[in-house]
C-alpha cells in the first residue's frame, strides 16, 4: 500500500491500533504525536523511525528529545509541533486520533495541505462541522471517518446517490449501564463506568459511551459527514456491536456493514479506501455471533443523548457548548469531584448559560471557552 501517514495522538487507543494496521499493511509512518505519554512515544519512534515526532506538552518534549538523542529523529514541542506533523509535506494521510477540541486546529492544518483525513476526532465535526466540511471541499481534502459507526455508514453509501438516502440507522452498544434506572445510576463510580462491554477505548470516550453522550456526538458528526438533518438519523441500541450502522434508501432497502468489534477494520478502510487489502482485524463468525438485537435508547434516563439531540436541532454554536461542557464534566467525574448523574446537569447548565451564536471559527472557540468556564464553576446542588 503506497501511503504515507501522520498519526496525531499515536499513543491512544486509536493511535496504537493505527500503527498495528500500518505495520501489517506496509504503510509508511512519517510523523507521530502525543501529549505526555513519552515512554510509549519513544518506543513507537524507535520502531517506525518517522521523519519527526512531537509532544504537545513542552516538558514531555524536552524529556523525549533527551531519550532520542542517539537517533536522528527531530523532536518538536507544543501545538506548533502537532501542526507540523499534520502538515508534513511528504504525508498524504493524517490520522486525527486526538481527543476533544484539541483536534480542531490540526485537522484544519491537514485540510489546508490537501491531505486525506482519517477522522477519529469526532469533536472537530461536532463543534465546527459545516466549517470543516466547507474547508475540505475548498482544498480538495478527503475526510474518511474512522469511527466504526460512521465507517459503516460510509461503506453502506458506496455506489449510491445522496438523493436516494432516506435515513441513517446509527447503532450504539448502550454502554455498561444499559437498562439501568436513574436510581441505580446514582452510585456509579468511574471504575464501573470504565468497564465497556465490547470496546477497548480511552477513558473519555468510554465515559461518553456510558452516558450515551458519545452517540449524541456521533449524531452531530454524521450530520456533517453525510449532509443530513437530525431527524434523518435514528439511534438504535445494538448490544452485540456486530452491525456497526446502516443506511435506509428510498426504496426501503437497508444496507448495513457488519464486522467483529475491532477498530482496526475501520481504521484500515480509512487508510486504504477505495481499495480493500488483507489486514490484522478479526474475522466475523456469524454462527458464534448469535442473535442480533435492537432497541430504542432511554432518553429520560440517559439525558446526555437528549441534550445532544437538542443541541443538534438548535445549531450554531450549541454543539460546541455541549462538547466543551461535557469534556470538563467527564474530567470532573473521573477525578470524583462530581457524580455520574451530574454530567448531564453540568452540560445542561452550560447550554442554558452560554449564548448560542452563528457558526464561525472564532465563535466556536469562544463558545468552547465559556462552556468550560461554566462547567468548572458548576457545584453540586446548583
Amino acid at each position: 500500500m503506497e501511503r504515507t501517514i501522520s498519526v496525531l495522538g499515536s499513543t491512544g487507543s486509536i493511535g496504537t491500533q493505527t500503527l498495528e494496521v500500518a505495520a501489517s499493511c506496509g504503510i509508511r509512518v512519517a510523523a507521530l504525536t502525543a501529549n505526555r505519554s513519552i515512554d510509549l512515544l519513544e518506543r513507537q519512534a524507535r520502531q517506525f523511525h518517522p521523519d519527526l515526532v512531537a509532544a504537545a506538552d513542552q516538558t514531555a518534549a524536552v524529556s523525549l528529545a533527551q531519550r532520542l538523542a542517539d537517533t536522528d529523529i527531530p523532536v518538536l514541542a507544543g501545538e506548533e509541533g502537532v501542526l507540523a506533523a499534520a502538515s508534513h509535506p511528504d504525508v498524504d494521510t493524517v490520522v486525527t486520533a486526538l481527543v476533544g477540541i484539541a483536534g480542531l486546529r490540526p485537522t484544519l492544518a491537514a485540510i489546508d495541505g490537501g491531505k486525506r483525513i482519517a477522522l477519529a476526532n469526532k469533536e472537530t465535526l461536532v463543534c465546527a462541522g459545516p466549517l470543516v466540511m466547507a474547508r475540505a471541499r475548498e482544498k480538495g481534502a478527503e475526510i474518511i471517518p474512522v469511527d466504526s459507526e460512521h465507517s459503516a455508514i460510509f461503506q453502506s453509501l458506496q455506489g449510491s446517490h445522496h438523493k436516494e438516502l432516506r435515513r441513517i440507522l446509527l447503532t450504539a452498544s448502550g454502554g455498561p449501564f444499559y437498562g439501568w434506572t436513574t436510581q441505580q445510576l446514582r452510585t456509579v463510580t468511574p471504575a464501573h463506568a470504565l468497564q465497556h462491554p465490547n470496546w477497548d477505548m480511552g477513558a473519555k470516550v468510554t465515559i461518553d459511551s456510558a452516558t450515551l453522550m458519545n452517540k449524541g456526538l456521533e449524531l452531530l458528526e454524521a450530520m456533517s459527514l453525510f449532509s443530513v438533518g437530525p431527524d434523518q438519523i435514528e439511534i438504535l441500541i445494538h448490544r452485540e456491536s456486530i452491525l456497526h450502522s446502516a443506511v435506509e434508501y428510498c426504496d426501503n432497502s437497508v444496507i448495513a456493514q457488519l464486522g467483529a468489534p475491532d477498530m482496526r477494520l475501520p481504521i484500515q478502510y480509512a487508510l486504504t479506501w477505495p481499495d480493500r487489502t488483507p489486514g490484522p482485524a478479526d474475522s466475523l463468525d456469524l454462527v458464534t455471533a448469535g442473535s442480533l438485537t435492537f432497541a430504542r435508547p432511554d432518553l429520560d434516563t440517559f439525558r446526555c443523548l437528549a441534550l445532544a439531540i437538542q443541541a443538534a436541532r438548535t445549531g450554531g454554536t450549541a454543539p460546541a457548548i455541549l462538547n466543551g461542557a461535557n469534556e470538563i464534566a467527564v474530567a470532573r467525574f473521573l477525578s470524583e469531584e462530581i457524580g455520574f448523574l451530574d454530567i448531564p446537569r453540568v452540560v445542561e447548565a452550560a447550554l442554558c448559560a452560554v449564548p448560542v451564536r452563528p457558526l464561525t471559527l472564532e465563535a466556536v472557540l469562544e463558545a468552547d471557552r465559556l462552556a468550560r468556564e461554566e462547567a468548572r464553576a458548576w457545584q453540586i446542588g446548583t
